[in-house]
């Protein structure tokens, strides 16, 4: 039997040494490394060979990948780097990996073709200036092929430790059982249904109400998919960090039902949760667990992997034991693990972890979408970019030498944008391709400062940087499924100011890609209707399957009334403030228990809250707060206990409309004083006409159905369990009207 590995991958293995550097960072976008690419081997002249497909052996490890381009007539072979910023900057490790990959590429060449000789050469493009720079050094095909089974000999002890485990993993799959013996009501047809999609090939929606047993009725099925499939890896995406502890409690199942399964699982967090020096740079000379980092990563990634469950926790106590950074040594591990759980930006980010990765080593996957209504905004906010002039303004007030043209000649475009704008917002036609270029030119001249005195700037500046940088990736991107504009205000000394924003409206001709590129995607929440909205705005393809599992709860179980007689829009709120305080003591007086009342802002709920106050003060109320923390959240949490009374007042589609369980009578009813819409304000407006552009239902896809779908959560947290009841009262007149009714569950009698 023998062990694939691509190129990149071995070399990334075996020759990376000495420290972590991000220094000579951020490197150009995807979609800006294969433009400079296509311009180099363009430039060749004929004859010239790009993407040239190579493979060879040694002993059972199969070596494989596409060298960037090979010349004939100088009988070179090219591998072509894109950068940013000054070269003599970069690390020599960096650019030991690349003479790496170049000898192996170079083997395979003379192997193929029968070369006793051949150049190699190292070709750096600057993106910003176009400049190539190009490194060459002549090889002897006898000293290739020794440093290739050098490479290989390092990597082969390794992949065939892999290869052991993942027979023992197989084995243990096919016989691996449901860990509770029998599946609950509806759990068994989610199960079945995402084996079929995965068998199949197919994306499916799974609409599963909260309490079927989501997470464990869609991993387990593509665990036993995973032999039969011949999965490389399974990733289990979410929006928060409730669902990867709840997807990391399903694989403690899974482990526990099957002691001697080889089950490799990763939790992957955000870089700002599993930094351990967060006021130190990324490279040796600043941060200690960076100094040496890739010397020492051999002996932690051999440790981590003895590991089954690799959750945060145990990961940086590894790292720590070995001192390298968890962060990094997460992402290295992310190799290696059969399950991976993380954030949706792992993959569908513009610069995403996982999707480089699976494109790099040709991995076979299947995704899992944990809360998949999430996906549509959460894939919006990653292909979108603002920039606010204030920022600006206070970077130019005593810049760099360096710095001082590039950022006068951008604010100059950046006030030319809105000279004759009247209003305090608007919406243009075309993103100007004059400031694009200066915004450019500013960014190559932060990160060549970063470069040298990558500790001695401001946050500020870095914060800046970053933000300029990702506006001007987004840029590439720009076309109808964007809309561009401009809020302009006063600033210091009655100064007009501007922030510019570029809005992903629809994510699909980016997100649908991703989601294609897996073997399946199982994207499942409790709200996935209408079927249409989702497939529209994500992407999905064609032939993508729909399941509405059955409910496991009983009408019975959960009191859903809907008060028609209180309208909640904003001209007759404070009409509303007195009949909703009522309703809310009623049922309280009627009912004593928790209960969790929604508003549409925290200005609504602070107003209804001072009308309980003064006229029900008897009632125990318990108010969310702007900007809790995680410690404020959990106390708020902490005060539905099951001998406790109250209401909690919260905003709808905020922390606590999702995400949360309080079972039992911790929670025995709610109050939903709102239809959830979106704010009626230029902004939303402005994505409605869009929207009415490409689908004809502007409305609809800007307004009714997210609310509905931040109103259906809501009323999710009340029902938990088979033993649960409670009651949803639903505050609006609208909720009365047929196409509203249509969008909530089946199983309520309303």
């Amino acid at each position: 039997m023998s062990y694939r590995v691509a190129v990149r991958a071995l070399c990334e293995f075996t020759a990376k040494v000495g420290d972590l550097d991000l220094r000579f960072t951020p490197s150009p976008t995807a979609q800006e490394g294969m433009a400079g690419h296509r311009r180099v081997t363009a430039g060749r002249g004929a004859g010239y060979q790009s993407e040239v497909a190579l493979e060879g052996c040694y002993k059972t490890l199969l070596v494989r990948g596409r060298a960037d381009g090979y010349d004939p007539v100088r009988n070179r072979l090219e591998e072509i780097k894109t950068h940013r910023g000054d070269l003599e900057r970069q690390p020599a490790n960096h650019r030991q990996l690349h003479w790496a990959q170049a000898r192996v590429y170079g083997w395979l060449l003379c192997q193929r073709d029968g070369l006793d000789q051949l150049n190699l050469a190292l070709v750096y493009l600057d993106v910003d200036s176009d400049r190539q720079t190009v490194i060459e050094e002549p090889w002897q095909a006898s000293d290739l092929e020794a440093f290739f089974h050098q490479q290989c000999a390092l990597f082969l002890t390794w992949a065939e430790a892999q290869m052991q485990r993942a027979a023992v993993r197989d084995q243990g799959l096919v016989a691996l059982k449901f860990p509770h013996g029998e599946f609950r009501l509806g759990q068994r047809d989610l199960a079945e249904t995402v084996y079929k999609a995965v068998s199949t090939g197919r994306c499916l929606m799974a609409q599963a109400t909260t309490g079927i047993g989501k997470t464990l009725g869609t991993l387990f099925p593509m665990l036993k998919a995973m032999v039969p499939q011949q999965l490389d890896k399974v990733l289990f995406l979410t929006a928060k960090t409730p669902g990867r502890q709840l997807a990391l409690e399903a694989l403690r199942q899974v482990c526990a039902s099957a002691p001697d399964l080889p089950l490799r699982s990763l939790e992957l967090v955000a870089r700002d949760k599993a930094c351990e020096y967060p006021d130190k740079a990324c490279h040796g000379d600043s941060c200690p667990l960076a100094k040496g980092f890739y010397d020492r990563l051999p002996a932690a990634r051999a440790a981590a992997v003895q590991l089954r469950l690799q959750d945060q926790q145990a990961v940086r106590e590894v790292a720590l034991a070995h001192q390298v950074c968890p962060y990094y040594l997460s992402q290295e591990l992310a190799r290696w693990a059969d399950v991976v759980i993380g954030d949706y930006n792992y993959y569908f980010d513009l610069n995403a972890l996982l999707f480089g990765l699976a494109q790099a080593n040709q991995w076979r996957l299947a995704l899992l979408a944990d809360e998949a209504h999430n996906l549509v905004e959460r894939t919006r906010g990653m292909y979108s970019a603002s920039l606010d002039q204030y920022h600006l303004g206070v970077l130019r007030r005593d810049p760099p030498a360096l710095l001082k043209s590039p950022l006068q000649k951008l604010n100059r475009e950046w006030n030319a944008l809105y000279k004759d704008q009247v209003g305090p917002y608007q919406a243009y036609a075309h993103l100007p391709d004059r400031f694009v270029q200066a915004l450019l030119r500013c960014v190559s001249a932060l990160g060549e400062l970063f470069n040298e005195q990558p500790t001695g700037l401001d946050r500020a500046w870095l914060d800046f940087y970053f933000d300029a940088l990702q506006f001007s990736r987004v840029a590439e991107l720009y076309g109808e499924h964007y809309v561009f504009d401009i809020q302009q205000r006063e600033g210091a000394g009655r100064k007009r100011q501007a922030r510019l924003n570029l809005r992903n409206v629809v994510p699909a001709p980016l997100s649908g890609p991703r989601l294609k590129a897996a073997r399946s995607a199982v994207l499942f929440s409790a709200t996935l209707s209408p079927q249409h909205y989702f497939a529209d705005l994500l992407g999905l393809p064609a032939d993508c399957a729909w399941i509405d599992v059955q409910s496991p709860f009983s009408a019975a179980q959960l009191d859903v009334r809907i008060v028609d007689s209180i309208s909640t829009r904003f001209t007759h709120r404070r009409a509303s403030l007195a009949p909703i305080a009522a309703l809310i003591a009623e049922q309280f007086a009627r009912q004593p228990g928790n209960y969790l009342a929604f508003f549409s802002s925290f200005d609504y709920l602070q107003q209804v809250a001072e009308v309980m106050a003064a006229q029900y003060p008897d009632v125990p109320l318990w108010l969310q707060g702007r900007k809790m923390d995680e410690a404020q959240r959990r106390d708020f949490l902490g005060q539905f206990s099951d001998h406790s009374r109250g209401v909690g007042f919260a905003v709808l589609g905020g922390a606590f409309g999702e995400g949360i369980d309080l079972p039992g009578r911790r929670l025995i009813g709610a109050f939903i004083a709102t239809l959830g819409l979106a704010q009626f304000n230029p902004v939303n407006e402005q994505l409605k006409v869009r929207m009415a552009e490409v689908f004809g239902a502007g409305y609809d896809y800007t307004y009714l159905y997210p609310g509905l779908h931040k109103v259906v959560q809501a009323a999710g947290r009340v029902i938990r369990g088979q033993q649960d009841r409670g009651v949803v009262v639903l505050i609006d007149d609208r909720f009365s009207e047929g196409r509203v009714k249509a969008l909530l569950p089946r199983w309520w009698a309303v």
